[in-house]
């Protein structure tokens, strides 16, 4: 497979256009990538006032809103597909917003540092949390809550009934088919309500 980014792998998982809202959608380069590449429409929801501005002048229509306060505003159904990418590790609420993703889209996709990722393993058998390009951060000053690896969000999605329709991991722009939970930095799934 050629490189690609994450962005576009993710966006390959978006049937055209589709109705989207992206959970934690930062500067909005996805949401204005899927709107000018694939014809979507939707929101970003970010809490980052610089993100929020950065959106608008992209055109990205954003919601200013806290995720640990829920996603209350938005109807059952409300959407095609739920992004969260580089989101879910930040949330204190990570199951109810699992939850309420597959309540208000008919399909939802994440996108999370994989921490079994075979370089992180190392640096803890040598009793160090990692640092990494993935995992830039030190253990004290890091923005992730939470930690998860790819077979985590398998075990997580079983446990909320969940039906996985497609999952990969990424590493330097490969997708990663085989063994993603000890050869990918990054761990990409596709669901919906089982």
């Amino acid at each position: 497979m050629s490189e690609l980014t994450t962005m576009q792998a993710i966006a390959r998982l978006v049937p055209d256009g589709s109705r989207v809202l992206d959970l934690g959608c930062g500067d909005g380069a996805l949401l204005e990538y899927l709107q000018k590449q694939h014809g979507c429409t939707g929101y970003g929801v970010e809490i980052n006032d610089a993100n929020v501005l950065a959106c608008a002048r992209r055109g990205v229509n954003v919601l200013q809103l806290n995720l640990d306060e829920g996603l209350s505003v938005f109807d059952d159904n409300a959407f095609d597909v739920v992004l969260q990418v580089d989101t879910f590790q930040h949330l204190r609420n990570t199951e109810t917003m699992l939850q309420e993703t597959v309540r208000i889209g008919r399909a939802g996709i994440v996108a999370f540092p994989n921490f079994a990722h075979w370089p992180n393993r190392f640096s803890i058998l040598r009793g160090r949390m990692p640092v990494t390009r993935r995992l830039p951060y030190q253990w004290y000053d890091t923005p992730n809550i939470r930690v998860g690896t790819y077979r985590d969000f398998e075990i997580l999605a079983r446990k909320n009934r969940l039906r996985i329709l497609q999952s990969f991991g990424l590493h330097e722009g490969r997708q990663i088919g085989w063994l993603p939970n000890l050869r990918a930095t990054t761990a990409v799934f596709h669901f919906e309500k089982g």
